[in-house]
């Protein structure tokens, strides 16, 4: 069974792939800010590695002995002095040197979805630099794009907490999203397949205003919708961009305009947004 790093092993997809890793036998190295910030993930870690991916000194030997790596490496927020730049596609850049001196059979990337038609935005610029420089390695790989995850969707189910759910346009924008441990299972499946890229949402394509009725449902509470036009969200948008720096703009302007796109991939996997939200208020309110 070949020796598997994770990288970003403690964010939202990091803990569904240390769990699917562990569960198909393969031994597992763990990359870490903070050997602490492991204690929680649930899942019996061979090893872990303590360093950071933006301090290439502090990654000698952090993928000896290990035959993939998986990265899930990236930032929402540009915080800490850190930009897309530093972490999205240098940070990756480092790992993916260290996984070419030492011998990395296959690098498994986690992008994101149409890439294509997002180029403009700052943390697309950066995550698609990388998958050029990891393409051009010689490393066998596979860039997997998979659509918004499910804890994205939390937004909704806080706005229908509070009474009313926020949709932009008509609320018919269509998106697939997709449960971390659906792309965990695609990550894990990529180390035997061949494919170099490989794009999927979630097994249900839904408008925004039908999973702003999931979260209302979930919630035992009576679907409340106002409407935003699309032209307000473009006026922001030029707004932020002119008189924001990048380090602020740069997650406003990705989320304002994947909610005025229509996001659908090809289906897959099997978990389901309502019992996800579902099980998010049973553990909120038991």
């Amino acid at each position: 069974m070949p020796r598997v790093l994770i990288a970003g092993a403690t964010g939202y997809l990091g803990g569904f792939l240390l769990a699917e890793t562990k569960k198909r036998g393969h031994t597992v190295r763990a990359l870490t800010r903070s050997e602490s910030r492991l204690s929680g993930a649930g899942v019996s870690i061979d090893e872990v590695f303590v360093g950071e991916v933006t301090k290439p000194d502090t990654l000698d030997g952090v993928a000896r002995d290990v035959d993939v790596v998986i990265s899930a490496i990236g930032i929402t927020r540009q915080r800490d002095g850190l930009s897309y730049e530093d972490v999205d596609y240098r940070g990756n850049a480092n790992l993916l040197s260290e996984a070419a001196r030492s011998g990395v059979k296959k690098f498994v990337y986690v992008s994101l979805l149409h890439a294509e038609q997002l180029a403009h935005l700052k943390i697309v610029q950066a995550k698609e630099r990388f998958v050029r420089e990891l393409l051009a390695s010689g490393i066998d790989c596979a860039v997997i794009r998979p659509n918004g995850y499910f804890s994205d969707m939390l937004a909704f189910l806080e706005m229908a907490r509070s009474g009313r759910v926020f949709v932009f346009g008509r609320g018919d924008f269509l998106i697939n999203p997709i449960s971390g441990k659906d792309v965990a299972f695609r990550c894990l499946d990529a180390i035997d397949h061949d494919d170099p890229e490989l794009s999927f949402g979630g097994p249900a394509t839904l408008t925004h205003r039908e999973i702003a009725h999931e979260a209302f449902d979930a919630l035992g509470k009576r679907p409340k919708a106002t409407c935003i036009p699309v032209s307000f969200a473009r006026v922001l948008l030029w707004l932020i961009r002119k008189f924001t720096p990048a380090r602020i703009y740069g997650p406003l302007e990705f989320t304002l305009t994947v909610i005025t796109t229509n996001m659908v991939g090809p289906a897959y996997g099997t978990d389901s947004l309502r019992d996800f939200f579902r099980d998010e208020v049973a553990h909120n309110h038991p």
